[in-house]
């Protein structure tokens, strides 16, 4: 009995989906535009992360170390460094030979800093250690780690006697813009997706309403009849669901051509991310995120519709 019941909802909702068929067509529209903006919100998110992931790769601290520090003792350092939680392990290590072969080169057209050099006569560079935080806010923990007084970078003293010098201060002011950006994108990402799925609910819940409205004799008759607030409501919470599976699908099929675009050529490399390459790989878990929430903004929409408004 309650499987014949379901059917009967369900072919219900089927035929109220056909039956209204204009109105069909404009809550769909309406839930493709939200869904499409839902969409692009989350692939905007994941070029901004990955934006912000390649300017984090490029942040570091560099730890210079003395001239007269010995390469074991040196290697014994970074192997403490790397058990901090807060590092990214391993710590590139560079010696001093490499250090001075990469000045030379990065000052190659640069004859009076050559020549300075080589009248010195000996190496002036000591060994360093490029050290690189799983996130940005960790750079001061990593740098209490050192001992170092003056935070706000107006002196410099460390614990560790064969440290010469840390790059932090240099870079403070652009770790703690970064952290602050990714901490402000996070956040205004989520409230943005949560405003569209509420403006979509909204905008169904009143389409849907007027769905509702137009089979307002059809609920009278059933009443009539006896028949339970459940399966009065069954047939709209299906077709509702239905406008949502359709939405979602049309705005799979128009989010495919724009990320094939964005994913080509000079494009590619400007959003740092092959937007096309990232929808086809992850296509199951997007198709699953549109979809679902066309179902569910669908179905919510038409049960609180048939709820508050018809009181059934």
């Amino acid at each position: 009995m309650l499987w014949i019941k379901i059917k009967r909802v369900i072919r219900s909702g089927f035929y109220s989906f056909w039956r209204n068929g204009f109105v069909s067509l404009s809550s769909i529209f309406v839930m493709v535009i939200t869904l499409f903006v839902i969409g692009f919100t989350i692939l905007g998110g994941v070029v901004l992360e990955s934006t912000l992931q390649q300017i984090k790769d490029k942040v570091d601290i560099n730890v210079s170390m003395v001239r007269t520090a010995k390469e074991e003792d040196i290697l014994a350092f970074k192997k403490n460094i790397e058990k901090l939680p807060e590092v990214i392990s391993p710590v590139a290590y560079t010696s001093r030979e490499e250090v001075l072969a990469n000045f030379r080169k990065k000052h190659a057209n640069d004859q009076i800093s050559l020549q300075a050099l080589d009248e010195l006569g000996e190496n002036p560079f000591g060994a360093s250690l490029n050290i690189r935080a799983k996130d940005p806010s960790q750079y001061q923990s990593i740098v209490n780690f050192f001992g170092i007084n003056g935070s706000d970078c107006t002196s410099f003293e460390s614990k560790f006697p064969i440290i010469d010098k840390i790059n932090y201060c240099n870079n403070k002011d652009t770790i703690d813009r970064l952290t602050k950006i990714i901490t402000t994108s996070n956040e205004f990402g989520y409230i943005v997706t949560i405003f569209f799925i509420l403006v979509s609910i909204l905008i169904t819940f009143n389409t849907l309403r007027l769905v509702i409205y137009m089979s307002r004799d059809e609920i009278s008759v059933m009443r009539l009849v006896g028949a339970s607030t459940n399966y009065i409501r069954g047939p709209f919470f299906i077709a509702g669901a239905i406008y949502g599976f359709i939405a979602g699908i049309f705005t799979l099929i128009l989010i495919y051509p724009i990320t094939l675009w964005f994913g080509t050529g000079n494009r590619a490399a400007f959003l740092g991310l092959n937007l096309f390459s990232y929808y086809t790989s992850n296509f199951g878990q997007i198709f699953l995120i549109i979809v679902g929430s066309g179902i569910a903004i669908g179905a919510i929409s038409s049960y609180l519709a048939a709820r508050k408004y018809l009181k059934v």
